[in-house]
């Protein structure tokens, strides 16, 4: 059985309390999305602060920070002081080795994200320092977007290649694609519009993706 992670991709800290909110009590994890404008063209309005507060009252679950950011190392201080447990920054960023030096110092997992037009090998020279890698099979920025088949064979070269990292997925998730890229070897599938806009509410989607 995958695990299943909701994504949240808001613009409002009160809009991120309500996802966290329905997401609790049906999972373990929650990945909320950071975006700036510099390398995705989104920009969540992050405040740390209001973040720590919402994780604070949610001790049952654990928060990672997918940051689609152009120099991530310049939040790594306020998102590990928020309360996340797992650092996600892309491999498209200014300057990734940075990325991963800074996070040294801390006590939280560390992961890169490989967007949907970039190709595995890109990747590749990280993967011993990474906790996790988050294959995108969207373009990175916006839920809802189709799901991009070619991104099924990277996720197949990272299981076979890097068989001890976690594999974790985001992007057009829904039962049918979270089968496709369980079989190709992904231990952990993000979804966000499926879950939150699904007509029989979160708990059913999330059940739903979990039995695929």
């Amino acid at each position: 059985m995958i695990d299943i992670i909701p994504g949240i991709n808001e613009t409002t800290m009160e809009d991120v309390a309500l996802r966290v909110s329905q997401s609790s009590g049906n999972v373990s994890w929650v990945q909320i999305d950071i975006g700036d404008g510099t390398l995705v063209p989104l920009d969540t309005h992050f405040d740390a602060e209001k973040m720590k507060l919402i994780i604070d009252a949610y001790p049952d679950l654990s928060f990672e920070a997918h940051i689609m950011v152009s120099r991530p190392e310049k939040m790594i201080r306020e998102l590990v002081d928020a309360g996340f447990k797992r650092l996600i920054a892309h491999v498209e960023c200014d300057d990734p080795r940075l990325f991963l030096e800074e996070c040294k110092a801390e006590s939280v997992e560390v992961a890169l994200a490989l967007d949907g037009a970039t190709e595995v090998e890109v990747i590749e020279p990280f993967l011993e320092e990474l906790d996790l890698v988050l294959v995108m099979t969207i373009e990175a920025g916006a839920s809802g977007l189709p799901f991009l088949p070619e991104s099924v064979e990277k996720i197949k070269i990272l299981a076979q290649n890097a068989v001890s990292i976690p594999i974790e997925v985001d992007g057009g998730m829904t039962p049918q694609t979270a089968k496709i890229v369980a079989d190709a070897g992904a231990n952990f599938v993000v979804s966000t519009s499926y879950i939150f806009k699904h007509s029989g509410g979160v708990a059913v989607a999330i059940n739903e993706l979990k039995s695929v």
